[in-house]
């Protein structure tokens, strides 16, 4: 230790004729140095030692008496913070002068850089102490947007601008409430699944999530990711044959959400998505997880994972009724006429756009937009005519979308898990006369086939079975909310199909 401290104090002095504690070494200069401190690691160490633990090792920075090196991964970071923190602080510290701390952190591409701090005075610190030296938590990824590894935060989609009604208020309620659970808090429910038609506010519920916990608690580690970006960064560390930095990371998360994860595909990434999640699940960390479609029906993912899924809770988001739609409409016009204060829509074209438009946020903004720009371009006072006009070629109901009996039995099978040959037969189990009579229901609703030709292709049968079946269905819609919730949810997947 002695000889240590005398070359600290020997390179101290000659530290002043390249001035480093005014901090104007030019990077030339620090990585001529860490050259030399290379060297003499692979000498004191060998070739072995030296190709498992520093050879990735690359000089960042020295400002004020730290230097910090980086890393590519967590494992090496500690292994070497842990076993050698003593002899490379010693040997950095032998080229670059009087150290007050060495600093490794992890440089891998997109993540966040957690810094593990080696004090000259002591080589092998406590955990806890190495804790708090780490740069503060609003300086690394989770809290910085703009250094996240996940997917681009949007800064239209919060809390106060989501539009809530009866269709959505459930998952509405339920994202404020993960939101606002404070850390170490117990979680009500986890996970959170979304699952809804494209467009009827699952991605904006997720944004909001993350904006919301990012300014309340800065210091959780939040990550907003969609299915096809996770896919990429899996990809690109087994490419870089780097996958445990990749598990490190994702672990590590404290509230992950993950977006269009029924995009998500191929064996290797969904059991790697899977370990990802019973790691998070059973730590107790937050995950929320936004589809298409209910855990059910995603197909590609085993039965054991959907039944997680499931395990939480599952909301859905019908689309908008038609105050919900007056509502959105008039929010985002009045965010325009803030942009734009020329912009003049009456009531009236609000309320004819509103029963116009009966899908989700997005067409209706869609539509809007439309006719915003057809008042901007034209210089004429809107009105309901000329909001038709700029519409016209909007449909309103599916009767342009040609839907099958065929693909009715399918989803209906599928969503009631229901054999088809039990659909088409004679058998009078309530489990499968149920899904049967919302079948010939939706044939009826969605197709332009006739009763008799509904009931032939439902197993031959008569068409007052067939019209029995639909007032039966449209009788129960009236008094059963699930029932109507269920039959919404499979006219959305019909039309997506």
């Amino acid at each position: 230790m002695t000889n240590y401290r005398l070359a600290t104090a020997v390179k101290s002095e000659m530290s002043d004729e390249v001035d480093l504690g005014d901090q104007k070494d030019t990077s030339k200069a620090l990585k001529a140095q860490w050259d030399q401190v290379i060297k003499k690691v692979r000498a004191e160490f060998g070739e072995d030692l030296f190709s498992s633990w520093f050879a990735r090792m690359e000089v960042e920075s020295l400002i004020g008496g730290v230097l910090t090196v980086s890393v590519p991964t967590k494992f090496l970071r500690n292994w070497i913070a842990s076993h050698y923190a003593g002899r490379l602080t010693a040997i950095c510290a032998s080229e670059y002068g009087k150290l007050d701390t060495v600093l490794i952190q992890m440089r891998t591409r997109g993540l966040p850089q957690h810094g593990t701090a080696m004090q000259t005075r002591d080589p092998i610190e406590d955990q806890s102490e190495k804790s708090s030296r780490q740069p503060p938590a609003t300086a690394r990824l989770h809290g910085n947007p703009a250094n996240d590894r996940g997917s681009s935060l949007d800064h239209s989609l919060t809390f106060e601008t989501f539009v809530a009604g009866s269709s959505n208020a459930l998952a509405h309620a339920a994202a404020l409430r993960v939101a606002d659970a404070r850390a170490g808090a117990p979680v009500s429910f986890n996970p959170l699944y979304i699952h809804s038609a494209a467009g009827l506010g699952k991605t904006h519920l997720l944004n909001a999530i993350s904006w919301r916990i990012r300014q309340q608690q800065p210091t959780r580690k939040v990550l907003f990711i969609t299915a096809e970006r996770f896919m990429y960064h899996f990809l690109a560390a087994l490419k870089a044959k780097d996958v445990i930095s990749f598990k490190d990371e994702f672990q590590s998360i404290d509230v992950l959400l993950i977006d269009d994860f029924q995009f998500l595909q191929g064996k290797s990434m969904q059991q790697e998505f899977c370990h990802t999640f019973n790691s998070l699940v059973d730590s107790k960390r937050q995950v929320i997880i936004a589809a298409d479609v209910p855990p059910a029906q995603l197909e590609s993912i085993d039965q054991r994972m959907r039944s997680r899924f499931a395990g939480g809770l599952v909301v859905d988001i019908d689309a908008p009724e038609l105050d919900l739609r007056r509502q959105i409409l008039h929010a985002r016009l009045s965010d325009a006429k803030r942009k734009d204060q020329r912009i003049s829509i009456c009531d009236d074209v609000v309320e004819f756009v509103a029963n116009r438009v009966t899908a989700g946020g997005r067409e209706l903004e869609g539509a809007l937009n439309r006719v915003i720009a057809s008042q901007q371009v034209t210089g004429a006072r809107m009105t309901v005519d000329l909001a038709a006009m700029a519409l016209r070629d909007l449909a309103n109901t599916f009767d342009s979308v040609r839907v099958r009996i065929d693909d009715i039995l399918r989803i209906v099978g599928r969503h009631y898990s229901v054999p088809r040959a039990d659909l088409l037969s004679p058998r009078r189990a309530r489990s499968i006369v149920r899904p049967r009579q919302v079948g010939m229901y939706l044939a009826k609703k969605l197709t332009p086939r006739s009763l008799p030709e509904i009931g032939r292709r439902f197993g031959g049968r008569d068409h007052s079975t067939v019209l029995h079946a639909v007032r039966k269905i449209e009788e129960l819609i009236r008094t059963d909310d699930k029932l109507a919730r269920e039959v919404n949810l499979l006219i959305r997947l019909i039309e997506q199909n």
